[in-house]
């Protein structure tokens, strides 16, 4: 870990209590249980082994897909996500995505994103290979249904920040999305 992730590890407490206030602490739910115009099952992804992985694998479970990053201010949300994944592993997957879109927060290849979150937050729920999740040509499919509301059904909302995250239903409803001011464990399962 480098002198900057550590003392923004530091510092984490902090930072989730300053932007509660503000568009991270964005939340948007499926209130009306909207459902998507497309199938999130359809989709795959690559993860950072290079390996594809199908979304349709999930169906039955919740799914939490969130935009990470190594060096920003939320990193510090690993160590939380991991904490939900070992306590909700039979109904819930979370994917991490890493990606560089907001001020060159991850600049690391997958091989070192991957050593970095083992070593230093214990992660073992599945991380993406690193990708863009803003809105653009170059958009993650995933991504791409879960800000376009033509797909999902009712949700245009891109990630505002690293660790913005989506939670979506056991029959694959997108059923929210918590911006990166949210801990992970203040997110309504089932």
């Amino acid at each position: 870990m480098t002198f900057k992730q550590r003392l923004l590890k530091l510092f984490y407490p902090q930072i989730m209590r300053g932007s509660k206030m503000t568009e991270k602490g964005k939340v948007l739910e499926n209130k009306k249980g909207v459902v998507p115009g497309a199938s999130i099952y359809n989709l795959e992804i690559e993860l950072n082994s290079g390996d594809k992985l199908s979304l349709s694998e999930f169906k039955n479970k919740q799914l939490l897909l969130v935009n990470t990053a190594s060096d920003c201010g939320y990193t510090g949300q690993y160590k939380e996500l991991q904490e939900l994944y070992e306590q909700n592993g039979e109904k819930l997957t979370i994917i991490g995505f890493p990606a560089n879109d907001f001020k060159n927060q991850e600049s690391a290849s997958d091989k070192d994103i991957a050593a970095f979150c083992e070593l230093n937050y214990g992660v073992s729920f599945p991380l993406a290979k690193k990708g863009s999740v803003v809105k653009g040509g170059s958009q993650q499919d995933v991504f791409r249904w879960l800000s376009d509301a033509k797909q999902n059904g009712w949700c245009d909302q891109e990630p505002v920040w690293n660790f913005s995250k989506y939670l979506v239903s056991e029959n694959g409803k997108l059923q929210g999305f918590y911006g990166p001011g949210v801990s992970p464990m203040f997110i309504p399962l089932k």
